[in-house]
């Protein structure tokens, strides 16, 4: 779907972005958007830290096998 945009596409959707947020908002939103991205990195990278490589993978019994 996105192999079909071209420079005109982008183009027509910067007017529509600027039409619905105005000039003056969209450093806001991408000042927004850069720090949300930032939080969303370190939470990924500290729940990799906190995983001990290791620690047992918890398996489902298999209520077929007898123990």
């Amino acid at each position: 779907m996105l192999q079909n945009l071209t420079g005109w596409h982008f183009l027509i959707i910067l007017v529509v972005v600027l039409l619905l947020f105005g000039a003056p908002k969209l450093p806001g939103l991408a000042r927004s958007l850069g720090q949300s991205m930032k939080i969303f990195k370190s939470e990924i990278k500290s729940d990799k830290v906190d995983e001990d490589p290791n620690a047992e993978v918890a398996r489902p019994v298999d209520p077929t096998t007898k123990p």
